[in-house]
């Protein structure tokens, strides 16, 4: 394989933020990025001019990710990743492509992080306050399932809540616990995942993401070139995340009460939910699709 040209970074691709200048033993090596096809990127008809910068060349119809800028701004942003994690910032994992589905999940519970692998609901974050109120619901339903009420109800009034139940587990089982808005979102697949992108860019939330090159790099506040189509490019991307925050965890030293103080469900929140279920109004939309 043709080496890569070792390139000076120049004004234009200069990462906006500085890192704090510390070498982490456990970062991305080139050998890494080429064994996880890092360096695969799109069908030359299929690109975003913007990327131009960040391609090498092209061959046989697909354009090649220059791995060396794409290393450099691995290591860039595994720093700013991990300084946000030593400061006890939330990092949403976001990734609903069926590549990533099952990485997205995995690493974001090794990392102790929210996420979201199984479909981005509109005004997730810019809604939020509608959303933890679902997230309520479902705290109920599990109430009613532990304390053996919904026992009480009717068996279709029992199935409908169960059903709904599933619902809520699915779209939001990933953030039940993220009591308020997160710090910063990482992004596989910026143009699938656009409505997460657009509303984490209107809060002014960092957003880090590998970029393909069909990506907008510009949408992006900390990328990293790179295939974001490959399983094992995502694994690679979404482990090595997991990793940075963890090693910013260890540097955290402050003792905090991960478990508030959570209020009892009443029994009119009860009421509420199971006709709600019954009325099936939340997810009318979602099953017409």
């Amino acid at each position: 394989m043709q080496n890569f040209k070792i390139l000076l970074m120049g004004v234009e691709d200069k990462p906006k933020f500085r890192a704090k200048p510390i070498r982490s033993k456990l970062m991305v090596t080139m050998r890494d990025l080429l064994e996880c096809g890092v360096h695969f990127g799109h069908q030359t008809r299929r690109w975003n001019p913007k990327m131009k910068k960040f391609i090498f060349g092209e061959r046989k119809g697909i354009y090649i990710i220059d791995l060396q800028k794409t290393i450099r701004y691995f290591r860039y942003t595994y720093n700013i990743v991990r300084d946000a994690a030593a400061e006890g910032k939330t990092i949403l994992f976001v990734g609903t492509k069926k590549q990533a589905v099952e990485a997205i999940k995995e690493y974001a519970e090794k990392c102790g992080m929210p996420y979201v692998n199984h479909r981005w609901l509109g005004g997730m974050m810019t809604n939020f306050g509608t959303i933890r109120q679902s997230i309520r619901k479902l705290e109920v339903i599990e109430t009613m399932e532990e304390d053996g009420s919904i026992n009480l109800l009717t068996k279709k009034e029992a199935l409908m809540l169960r059903r709904k139940k599933e619902k809520l587990i699915a779209t939001l089982g990933g953030i039940r616990n993220m009591k308020n808005l997160p710090d910063m979102v990482f992004i596989v697949d910026t143009v699938k995942e656009k409505i997460a992108v657009q509303e984490a860019n209107r809060l002014k939330m960092p957003v880090v993401a590998p970029i393909d090159t069909n990506c907008d790099p510009d949408v992006v506040d900390y990328p990293i070139p790179g295939n974001d189509d490959a399983i094992r490019s995502v694994q690679l991307f979404c482990q090595e995340m997991a990793e940075a925050i963890n090693e910013g965890k260890s540097l955290l030293e402050q003792d905090s009460d991960a478990n508030a103080d959570e209020a009892e469900v009443s029994q009119e929140e009860k009421d509420a939910v199971v006709a709600e279920a019954m009325s099936e109004e939340d997810f009318a939309s979602e099953d017409d699709e």
